[in-house]
Order: C-alpha cells, then sequence, then structure tokens
C-alpha cells in the first residue's frame, strides 16, 4: 500500500499510537507532503521541543520507504479541481488540505488522516 500522511497521523505515530504504527508498518511507501512538513516544523518551531522533534522527524524521513512529496505543475490542475468542487458543494476545507488531496489523487495514492472533512471529496481512497 502507497499512503499519504496527514499531520495527525505522523503525530499518533510519535505517540506511539498502535493501530497507526501498525498501518505505518505495513506501507510500501509513506509519502509525506510537502504541506505536512510545513506544519510540522511550524509547530516544532513554536513548541520547546523543536530540537528533538526536528531530530525524530529527520529520522523518520531517512527511512528507506518514506518519500516527501512535493507540488509540480500537474498537481496546481488537481487542486484547482479540486477547490472547484468544494466551493460548489459549499464545504470548504483548509488550504494546506486541498494541497494534500490533490497530490493523493495526483499519485494515486491512499489517504491516511483522522480529518473527516477530507469525505467530502469521493475521489479520495482512505487508508484505515
Amino acid at each position: 500500500m502507497r499512503m499519504a500522511i496527514d499531520t495527525n497521523r505522523y503525530r499518533d505515530f510519535c505517540e506511539g499510537i498502535g493501530a497507526v504504527v501498525n498501518m505505518f508498518r505495513h506501507a510500501d511507501r509513506i509519502y509525506v507532503p510537502f504541506t505536512v512538513l510545513a506544519e510540522l516544523r511550524a509547530g516544532f518551531a513554536c513548541g520547546t521541543l523543536s530540537r528533538k522533534n526536528e531530530a525524530v522527524l529527520s529520522m523518520f524521513l531517512n527511512r528507506p520507504r518514506v518519500v516527501c512529496c512535493f507540488a509540480d505543475e500537474q498537481t496546481s490542475f488537481h487542486y484547482a479541481r479540486i477547490y472547484r468542487q468544494l466551493r460548489e458543494k459549499g464545504t470548504p476545507i483548509p488550504t494546506n488540505d486541498i494541497w494534500l488531496a490533490a497530490l493523493v489523487v495526483q499519485h494515486n495514492l491512499l489517504l491516511y488522516s483522522r480529518d473527516r472533512h477530507f469525505d467530502h471529496l469521493p475521489q479520495i481512497a482512505r487508508a484505515g
């Protein structure tokens, strides 16, 4: 299974939540979208354990099955379609999550997130 993780699932993994650790363990590839990296590092910058959290993240990112996922021109087309879809339904979601959704669609990934607002996007397959 190839899955993209949301910020909340990375945090669950770091907290050792069994079901999440198991899901990570069984993934063939774990994609970390650039927005997740940004959200994590913003949280680190505002916290008191910045160096420790960055070191843990660095070790995670250096695992062979973990891939950072960045936007490109094609991502912007997926973003635009998802943005319009949500706007027409009257179901906005945070901008970072639209980028995350666009990357998931573009790369045909499963999304692993606790956020229910992704339920408004039936084209996104969910992990877990």
